[in-house]
């Protein structure tokens, strides 16, 4: 004969539900008089937890299921918060600190919410460093590749770029802070566009211009 499994037939009791304190974000439940788990908020809006409650087994389990989900959500939240990031790097971020499961859900639901979106991202990453740190398409695509984007989405996002110009937005700003040894200055530039992935051709193209820019 099967042995069946052991069914508990209890069911424990929320005797109560404590709102944190100041700088706290987390509610204290009790259960059977005793402090039993922290959960989020908006866990125990969802459930309505409330004092006289019960919770059986399965309901406990959702009950932690759901707050790993909104830990899990206000990690990603706050990562977002700094700046757009590709759904790799959010999927490595989070994995650090939650299981894959939990994780799947999130990014699931960032999505949904276009809160990750590859091709945003992608776009952005360009504009940003067109703006702010020039570099070539080639340096361009190498970072978005490690940052997981596919090789379609990056193509598409950089699309219509120009190193010339790049090179020279680049060059401008550094060439202004250069001695004005033509030498010196060819040296340090120069390396400073390779560095920044454009290729001898654009870099020798661009030096001579600023140089006779600033000259």
């Amino acid at each position: 004969m099967a042995v069946q499994p052991f069914l508990r037939l209890t069911m424990d009791t929320v005797t109560a539900v404590k709102a944190p304190m100041r700088g706290k974000t987390r509610f204290s439940i009790y259960l059977n008089g005793s402090f039993a788990f922290s959960l989020e908020r908006e866990v125990v809006r969802q459930h309505g937890l409330h004092p006289g409650q019960l919770l059986s087994d399965r309901e406990l389990h959702d009950l932690r299921e759901a707050d790993l989900f909104h830990r899990c959500l206000g990690a990603a939240f706050r990562l977002l918060s700094y700046r757009p990031r590709s759904e790799m790097e959010m999927r490595q971020r989070l994995c650090l600190r939650f299981e894959t499961e939990t994780v799947d859900k999130v990014l699931g639901q960032l999505r949904q919410r276009q809160m990750v979106d590859d091709a945003a991202f992608a776009r952005f990453w360009k504009e940003n460093r067109e703006t702010f740190r020039p570099r070539s398409r080639r340096l361009l695509e190498l970072e978005l590749r490690r940052k997981g984007v596919d090789s379609e989405v990056v193509s598409q996002a950089l699309m219509g770029v120009d190193d010339e110009e790049l090179a020279y937005r680049a060059a401008q700003r550094k060439g202004r802070n250069l001695e004005k040894d033509y030498e010196v200055f060819r040296e340090k530039l120069g390396a400073y566009l390779v560095r920044r992935g454009f290729s001898y051709e654009v870099t020798n193209r661009t030096v001579q211009r600023v140089w006779r820019e600033l000259s």
